[in-house]
């Protein structure tokens, strides 16, 4: 997993309540474990005016000109800002790989659902939790400057606004350092590689 310190980034506004993973990634996509490809299909009753299918070239679909991730001055954002409940529904861990795969690194809302958001630090995603009056204020901002972008420190738990101004955000330490590290699932068990081969070879596994 790819490791979180700094990320500057282009931020578009997802201005939905209750973004249900469904929605994030539908379920006739999830066919594959492999943790790639889906970025093609994120958001995708949103992002197309088709309906589409597991294999489909996205270069013959029909765009959505008023979703907010296909208008021009939101092209290549890895932060999306969110309204509450962000990643609501079924506990799919293909949401938080749709995202990444797209392109997106953080995510800024009031509150998340509690799986999506465990499941986003388990691949390299930070979801960042600021208040409503934050939240309204970024809003106004982000609408209000073309190539709005903000820049996430996540050793400092600070984000920086273009102007210079500072926003704190709370992470909990484990999480803060498993972002740092790059450890998903398979990384934290690596940790104790040697507590494990010493417990195979005690056990005449190895």
């Amino acid at each position: 997993m790819k490791s979180f310190t700094v990320h500057k980034g282009l931020v578009a506004p997802m201005d939905r309540e209750n973004v249900d993973t469904d929605a994030i990634i539908p379920k006739q996509f999830l066919k594959s474990i492999r943790k790639t490809g889906f970025g093609q299909n994120l958001f995708d009753e949103w992002r197309y005016l088709d309906a589409g299918f597991p294999g489909q070239d996205p270069t013959s679909r029909k765009p959505n000109p008023d979703f907010v991730l296909n208008q021009p001055r939101y092209a290549g954002a890895s932060i999306l800002l969110a309204r509450k409940n962000f990643g609501c529904g079924s506990s799919r861990e293909h949401a938080p790989w749709a995202l990444l795969d797209f392109g997106v690194r953080a995510v800024i809302s009031t509150s998340f659902a509690d799986i999506f958001y465990n499941n986003c630090f388990k691949n390299g995603i930070l979801p960042i939790k600021l208040s409503g009056e934050i939240i309204e204020q970024l809003f106004r901002e982000v609408r209000a400057q073309e190539g709005y972008t903000l820049t996430v420190d996540v050793e400092n738990l600070v984000i920086t606004k273009p102007d210079g101004a500072q926003i704190p955000f709370d992470l909990h330490p484990f999480l803060r350092e498993r972002l740092l590290n790059g450890w998903d699932q398979i990384g934290l068990t690596l940790r104790f590689e040697d507590k494990i081969a010493a417990y195979e070879r005690a056990r005449g596994i190895a």
